[in-house]
């Protein structure tokens, strides 16, 4: 009698067979696995989700034992695999077209950042400086953002002493700067931060090469609350309106969708409202419902045990952070634009390394300035500038409005979709 298991191994051995045969007489083998094919595949996906372990091992055995003779279907499902894991996050919008040529998005992209950062840099006070694009990974001022990307490094032909690391974010690294450059309070600073992420999955919204305007402003201790955080929030997103406004008096196609004003709600209020979701899933009924939406107090555990998110425990003061995410119907999802909040100070800087097992942090100069109180407190964050290109211009993949590097199978799909990455 045949039970589960060798009823499913039927069911894939004949599934194979079918997918080897397709791409097998729809062209060279070696050639790019097409978008279809990687879709006709998805049962036998789905069934070796129930089999992970063997799976790996064949992953491991071909990355590892590359001069070994493999089975013909082995690597050839596990080619269709590396193509579906990526086509699966890659959305495709149905007739979608852009309304504007390379040229004049090019011209577009420029208008909108150029609009975006006069106001940015008005409405907040900031004076915009120029930022590094490499520190020195010992003076703890590269972000470790969740803690297990890796960041980009390399040596320095004539200073053995050194390595260079490219930045992640600048969230360190202008706090210390506003010290450096004597900043008073309410006062502050923008720059445009260039980083490779390359340990970042790529899909519509995400590349491996982020471009944001990356603020900072110095505050009173006092200052360190609720109330401002989402004072400071408003005002962003009073920019984001305005921006919007303006681009829909400039093209015609553009319309204005941004409601009035923004929705707060807390990490764990999500969390109460919608306990059987994920924090993802969460992010998009909230903002769908609302169409802009601010969710605060990012980084610690929940009341599920879990956080809704992953911080850095040395930057943002989990209690006094936020996101600010919108509605994008292009693709039905929810967008963030920008990640900020009041930074920790001596108190909340011990208690969050404490939490994330990150004591030895601690020494590092930066932190170390914090804990002996010789940083000004402040309120910062991050506004991507292709994201806000993106969402403005209404584009369908982030690599519309930024030059970056995307799979090949990326590239296939969104050139037969009419999506022009640049």
């Amino acid at each position: 009698m045949l039970n589960n298991y060798h009823i499913c191994m039927y069911y894939y051995h004949f599934y194979v067979y079918l997918l080897y045969i397709f791409v097998t007489f729809s062209g060279p083998f070696h050639k790019m696995i097409t978008y279809s094919s990687a879709h006709f595949c998805a049962p036998v996906l789905s069934l070796l989700s129930l089999y992970k372990n063997q799976l790996t091992f064949i992953q491991t055995s071909l990355e590892m034992n590359k001069k070994k003779s493999f089975n013909k279907k082995v690597v050839f499902l596990y080619k269709i695999r590396k193509v579906y894991t990526i086509m699966e996050k890659l959305k495709l919008p149905k007739e979608y077209h852009s309304e504007l040529s390379l040229h004049d998005t090019q011209v577009a992209i420029k208008t909108v950042k150029d609009f975006f950062q006069s106001m940015l840099s008005a409405r907040l006070n900031l004076q915009r400086v120029s930022a590094p694009l490499f520190v020195d990974p010992t003076s703890g001022l590269n972000d470790n953002l969740n803690g297990v990307e890796r960041p980009v490094a390399f040596d320095i032909l004539n200073d053995k002493d050194h390595t260079g690391e490219i930045v992640q974010s600048l969230a360190k690294w202008k706090r210390f700067a506003l010290k450096k450059y004597g900043f008073n309070i309410e006062e502050g600073l923008y720059t445009d931060m260039n980083a490779i992420r390359r340990d970042e999955e790529t899909d519509n919204i995400h590349s491996i090469f982020v471009d944001q305007w990356d603020w900072e402003k110095v505050i009173r201790k006092e200052d360190r609350n609720l109330d401002y955080l989402k004072e400071t929030v408003r005002q962003v997103y009073k920019i984001l309106r305005k921006t919007e406004k303006f681009l829909s008096i400039q093209y015609d196609y553009i319309e204005e969708i941004l409601p009035h004003d923004i929705f707060f709600i807390t990490t764990q209020e999500l969390e109460d409202m919608f306990p059987e979701y994920t924090p993802k899933e969460r992010e998009y009924y909230i903002t769908k419902a609302k169409g802009a939406v601010c969710i605060m107090k990012i980084g610690d555990k929940l009341a599920s045990g879990e956080p809704h998110d992953g911080r850095a425990p040395d930057y943002d003061d989990w209690e006094l952070n936020a996101d600010i995410l919108v509605y994008y119907p292009v693709l039905d999802i929810a967008l963030e634009l920008s990640s900020m909040g009041i930074r920790v100070d001596e108190n909340s800087l011990k208690s969050q390394l404490e939490k994330a097992g990150c004591t030895d942090r601690a020494k590092l100069p930066f932190q170390k300035a914090i804990l002996n109180k010789e940083l000004p407190y402040t309120i910062g964050g991050g506004i991507g500038q292709s994201r806000i290109c993106m969402f403005f211009l209404r584009k369908a993949h982030i690599g519309e409005v930024q030059s970056s590097l995307w799979p090949l199978e990326t590239e296939k799909a969104c050139a037969e979709n009419g999506i022009q990455l640049l």
